[in-house]
């Protein structure tokens, strides 16, 4: 993404008008070059982390430009606060079909440029196409970690802790709500409670605040994008251990219970489903109370839900009774 100074093009105009506000580093030259330099903090390595959404497939093209905006940049920064990494900086590349104009435009850039602002991870390039396919957004992320410390997914022991942040399935259940509009009167829910369920569909909330209460306590970490019982596979296997976890300690939102409590198959979906946008993470039995207080002085809520076994069976969800639960599909996957 660059910004020539003269005989500019219609890219040129749409990127001083709408992206280069966005580019508060001065490493990124206010987008007049072909690339920009960051200088990570002292004693600090990158981490690195791209993700992209697609229209039709991670959002509706109906959605306003401006969730879409935040939503690209925050499945990005739940990754990094999941690693343990403060936010530096992105990259954008969009890919605009025939139709999008000036006001989807300005709505985008005025939600990316709040997000910007709000985590403090300013545009440094990117890149901007046309395509004949649908809307295609792609940013890679980079944050900083203390060298050596970045949380990954291995490490996970026997004895520690699984704990998550906020609550499960919210967003699972409000992609359900947007594709079948009866839903939410079968289910029993007010208009509060359905909105505040596909908000966080529209919306996700990346846990940056606690990123470094994770790096300090936590053993292993990732964050929950493909839903809880797959990522926990994932974790477990990079770990090359095994877990359980109780239905019952799993942290869900009024609004998700009562859904629960209208049609009880909704626990799959919320289980499995996906775009929670919360870390999952093994952590040693002494540091459980230090990382909970901490992190709910900084307004995280932290639920412990199961134990790291032995083992590389694949991980287990007990009812009240005890019993393993099945699903169909562990976690959602676009292949």
């Amino acid at each position: 993404m660059s910004h020539a100074q003269a005989a500019e093009s219609g890219e040129d105009r749409l990127i001083a008008r709408y992206f280069q506000p966005l580019a508060k580093h001065p490493g990124a030259f206010a987008l007049a070059d072909d690339a920009a330099v960051i200088e990570p903090p002292a004693g600090c390595e990158i981490v690195l982390k791209t993700d992209g959404i697609i229209g039709g497939v991670h959002f509706f093209p109906e959605d306003p430009a401006d969730t879409v905006a935040k939503k690209a940049l925050r499945v990005n920064l739940s990754d990094l606060a999941a690693k343990g990494a403060a936010p530096l900086g992105f990259l954008l590349t969009l890919a605009l079909p025939q139709g999008i104009g000036e006001a989807w435009l300005a709505d985008f850039a005025r939600g990316l440029a709040d997000d910007a602002d709000l985590f403090k991870c300013p545009l440094f390039g990117g890149d901007t196409d046309r395509t004949p396919g649908p809307i295609t957004i792609s940013i890679a992320a980079f944050g900083a970690v203390p060298k050596g410390k970045m949380l990954r997914r291995a490490g996970a022991r026997p004895g520690d802790r699984l704990i998550v942040t906020g609550t499960i399935g919210d967003a699972a259940l409000g992609l359900m709500l947007r594709n079948d509009a009866g839903a939410a009167h079968r289910w029993g829910l007010n208009e509060e409670q359905r909105d505040a369920l596909v908000q966080r569909y529209l919306v996700p909330q990346p846990r940056t605040a606690v990123a470094d209460l994770f790096r300090n306590n936590a053993s292993a970490g990732m964050d929950v994008s493909d839903g809880l019982v797959g990522d926990l596979a994932k974790l477990c296997r990079a770990s090359g251990v095994s877990a359980t976890i109780e239905l019952s300690r799993i942290p869900l939102s009024q609004a998700a219970r009562v859904a629960l409590a209208g049609e009880s198959g909704l626990i799959e979906p919320i289980l499995t489903g996906g775009d929670d946008y919360e870390i999952l993470a093994s952590v040693p039995p002494n540091g459980i109370d230090a990382l909970r207080d901490q992190a709910s002085a900084s307004g995280v809520a932290v639920t412990e839900i199961g134990t790291v076994t032995p083992g590389d069976a694949a991980p287990r969800v007990l009812d009240r009774e005890g019993r393993a639960l099945a699903f169909a599909h562990a976690s959602f996957s676009h292949f």
